[in-house]
């Protein structure tokens, strides 16, 4: 960890130039302290860091003094850096690296291009924390040290041992074996296999892990985006599933799909409403969303749902007319 931040330390001062030790101290998430043995450490590696005393001083780096990244042009850098502004790295774990390595990927541009390729990348926001109507999306956090064990297995190849919380279960311990990991809305996801049987956990359940030395039982490649469709589409369709065939104002087309568990086929009939078929997790999830949308929707099947929101509009209807007292 020390080199990595040693070397971020050297970048900060090559993009920036001169700064304080409490400026580096705060950029690089350590004490003051720990940034003046850092800048010994690379003053006697030969790193030509020098400190400028007084009001406005600090440390930096003589002239002409620069790193080495080759191999990547304007437009691949820029690509890094707007990959890199997506969070799946935080929901992995990863955070702090892909801070170091974006460091690394601004530096290894030419001298002209290090601003605007900067510049430009503030220009993307991917996957912001609220959408238009201020509705926030709530990312589930595990501990770093959990994912990080969970992440040497999987890249390892190696059985894992997870102790893991269920929904409505009692925590307990499980061996797997890891396929792959998966970030979908903030939320992390285990890909892996128990028995032979195909498992799913939530990365912000497991609770402790521990990478095992024995080798895991799975094939040598995977189709990841494959299996996550497969495992997705036998959630939808398994259990008390229920699947509906609405016609819905575009207008609240959104709303809807933020509902359900997925719009299954989607046509706009003559009027320009939407006929959608749409999968909800039970009866009841399915009678409140459609509910929600009041009359921007209209259940057409099954008949069930339709007869349950007539009675409760009815329900409604009945003691609004029924006079005050």
């Amino acid at each position: 960890m020390r080199a990595d931040r040693l070397v971020s330390l050297v970048l900060l001062l090559r993009q920036r130039g001169r700064l304080s030790a409490a400026t580096l101290a705060r950029e690089l998430e350590v004490s003051t302290r720990t940034v003046l043995r850092d800048i010994e450490a690379l003053s006697a590696a030969g790193v030509p860091v020098y400190a400028e005393r007084g009001r406005h001083g600090g440390f930096a780096l003589l002239p002409g003094f620069h790193t080495e990244l080759t191999g990547l042009n304007h437009d691949e850098a820029l690509a890094l850096l707007v990959a890199g502004s997506r969070r799946g790295a935080q929901v992995f774990g990863l955070g702090s690296a892909l801070a170091s390595a974006m460091l690394k990927v601004v530096d290894a541009l030419p001298e002209g291009h290090r601003d605007t390729a900067a510049g430009v990348a503030e220009r993307f926001l991917i996957d912001p924390e609220t959408d238009l109507l201020a509705r926030r999306v709530v990312a589930e956090e595990a501990p770093d040290t959990v994912v990080a064990e969970v992440r040497r297995a999987v890249f390892a190849g190696h059985k894992l041992r997870i102790h893991y919380a269920a929904t409505g279960q009692a925590p307990r311990w499980r061996t797997v074996d890891p396929i792959g990991l998966v970030t979908v809305r903030e939320q992390g996801y285990l890909l892996a296999t128990r028995a032979g049987a195909e498992r799913t956990y939530r990365l912000s359940r497991v609770l402790a892990a521990e990478a095992l030395a024995e080798p895991a039982e799975r094939a040598d490649r995977v189709d990841l985006d494959r299996a996550w469709r497969e495992r997705s589409t036998r959630f939808r369709t398994g259990g008390d599933r229920v699947a509906v065939l609405a016609r819905v104002n575009p207008a609240r087309r959104e709303e809807l799909a933020g509902t359900a568990l997925a719009i299954h086929t989607e046509e706009a009939d003559a009027d320009g409403w939407l006929r959608l078929e749409v999968t909800f997790q039970d009866a009841r999830h399915a009678e409140w969303a459609l509910w929600q949308l009041g009359t921007d929707a209209d259940a057409l099947a099954p008949q069930w749902l339709r007869a349950r929101l007539r009675d409760r509009a009815v329900a409604i209807a009945s003691r609004y007319t029924a006079g005050a007292g």
